[in-house]
């Protein structure tokens, strides 16, 4: 008999057996009932696996079939419990390192062909020649038309020190093959610090990865010498990363042995109580937290604690909410499982957990736990914070949402476009902070902008057209589809009317674009400053003492 033909599950049934009930005992989390789930499901999968091996009308992909079945079982629980493959381990060391091995480009999918659409300074994309705008054709003598952004990305991947030859095509100038040689790319924690205004210093933390501390820690010394007497602590669009990195992050800032974080699981070992392990950097220095929609986890973390201790102010919109905890192991054959292990908990005693992922019945998407089970803490100055919501800044800024025409504008490319043609004809331009787009040139951008052939509907147009299908469906549409060709008429988008209704928004998302192709990444955050609410609000706070203090309730 062969041994695709042998229950392998039966070769070792004693030997998984035992491994199961020492795992449950040691762990106290046996019991009768669930032991005999695990070892009864564990037993039903093996069978299955092994009829698929035996009698499938064609040959199973067997490692593609086995990575299909896992990813489906943990993505019923939360979408933080992830199973890395050996073949997509350089995704797991970008999530904790910031680096891999490869050229230092983000690219995006524009119609069959995917584009650079951001270089990263000093790396060797940028140092070989590689710009915003150029289409990827071919890498390594294989097509990359219609290939997907995960497909492109992963040929430009590789060991340090590697060759790859890339085909591409330049708006304006045709093809070329570009020559590069991949090398270790660290994606920085703190892209940009510096004396923002008079010495309010401004550090921005991209991600929490093992160098997050020290990054900020050098940055934080750095402006100290230069003068700064406040800081802004900026975490918008920060996801999260290691949670060790942020309870260091906010050691810098409060009392040595003082409770930062807390972790509860259904494992006993899994509670454990994060202490400021180290003598502080600074305890007394006038502190802002900026915060988004998109800053999580690690972030909340730094936000909740530090507005928990009444040690800062958080200022711009309620952040993400998730209050979950992963740990990564490792499997065999060079493969990795992540999974949520514990809740967190801020030094108030809150979870910032806004959904709830465990009760959703099949093909529910998760809700947001009820009003009713949310929960008021307390800070030591007698503040009011809540559970359940992510974070709620002391003063809030606003989420700054677009108006539908310049988010058209940006998602079908006509910003970028522009912005590479002007870089084209444009060889510099003046410091990104200094950078202002002409009246001139926002005309020419206008006269670009009426020549591209791209549809959108207002959101009254939306509404009129949703309204219609109801009437439709109760039958009474044709008795008013004159009055509603009349009213789609007065409300029809007008290219011309939105832009100029849309004009300084534009402006600045125009501006941006542009002194990215000059200035990178620094560049977008210098320029940034100009038109930034929530800096301006944070700047304006830390320069008032009375105003900081009470909102701190000092």
């Amino acid at each position: 008999m062969k041994i695709s033909q042998i229950n392998f599950f039966s070769l070792l049934n004693s030997k998984i057996r035992i491994v199961l009930l020492l795992f449950f005992i040691q762990t106290n989390c046996w019991s009768q009932s669930n032991g005999f789930e695990v070892l009864k499901n564990l037993e039903i999968m093996d069978q299955i696996f092994e009829q698929l091996e035996l009698y499938y009308v064609d040959n199973p992909e067997t490692g593609k079939v086995s990575k299909a079945a896992i990813d489906a079982m943990l993505k019923d629980l939360d979408p933080y419990t992830v199973y890395y493959h050996e073949a997509n381990i350089e995704d797991y060391r970008l999530l904790t390192t910031g680096q891999y091995g490869g050229l230092g480009a983000q690219i995006v999918k524009i119609g069959d062909y995917v584009t650079v659409s951001e270089v990263y300074e000093g790396n060797p994309a940028q140092k070989g020649g590689l710009l915003p705008g150029d289409k990827v054709i071919t890498i390594d003598g294989k097509s990359m038309v219609k290939k997907s952004n995960d497909e492109v990305s992963s040929a430009m991947k590789g060991p340090k020190g590697t060759t790859v030859n890339i085909e591409i095509e330049r708006p304006n100038q045709g093809k070329k093959v570009l020559s590069l040689t991949r090398d270790e790319i660290k994606l920085p924690d703190v892209p940009y610090s510096g004396i923002i205004k008079d010495k309010v210093g401004y550090i921005k933390l991209n991600s929490f990865t093992q160098t997050a501390h020290a990054d900020v820690s050098k940055a934080f010394e750095k402006l100290k010498k230069e003068g700064m007497k406040e800081l802004i602590l900026d975490l918008r669009g920060n996801g999260g990363g290691l949670l060790i990195e942020a309870v260091k992050i906010v050691n810098m800032f409060v009392p040595k042995n003082q409770t930062i974080v807390t972790t509860k699981g259904r494992i006993k070992e899994e509670n454990k109580n994060y202490k400021a392990l180290d003598e502080p950097t600074d305890l007394t220095i006038p502190l802002v937290v900026l915060i988004d929609g998109n800053s999580a986890s690690a972030s909340e973390i730094v936000s909740g604690s530090l507005q928990d201790l009444d040690r800062a102010v958080i200022v711009g919109s309620t952040s993400f909410g998730k209050g979950l905890v992963q740990r990564t192991y490792d499997l065999k054959y060079g493969s990795k499982v992540k999974l949520t292990i514990a809740k967190y908990y801020t030094p108030s005693g809150r979870c910032v957990q806004r959904l709830e992922y465990y009760d959703k019945k099949e093909g529910d998407k998760p809700a947001e736990i009820a009003d009713s089970l949310l929960k008021t803490f307390q800070t030591p100055n007698g503040r009011k914070v809540i559970d359940g919501r992510g974070i709620e800044p002391d003063e809030k800024t606003g989420t700054e949402t677009l108006s539908k025409f310049t988010r058209t504008l940006l998602q079908k490319h006509v910003v970028f476009n522009f912005a590479t043609e002007y870089h084209q004809k444009n060889p510099s331009i003046v410091e990104s902070n200094k950078y202002n787009l002409s009246n001139e040139e926002l005309m020419l951008f206008k006269e670009f902008v009426m020549k591209q052939d791209f549809d959108y509907a207002t959101a009254s147009e939306e509404s009129i057209k949703k309204w219609k299908e109801t009437a439709e469906k109760e039958g009474y549409f044709e008795s008013v589809q004159s009055d509603y060709e009349a009213l789609l008429k007065k409300v029809g988008s007008s290219k011309e009317a939105d832009f100029d209704k849309s004009k300084n928004e534009i402006v600045s998302v125009l501006e941006n674009e542009i002194v990215s192709r000059y200035y990178f990444e620094n560049g977008r955050i210098i320029h940034g400053f100009t038109s930034d609410k929530s800096v301006s609000k944070a700047i304006e706070i830390l320069q008032n003492q009375n105003t900081y203090n009470s909102i701190l309730k000092k």
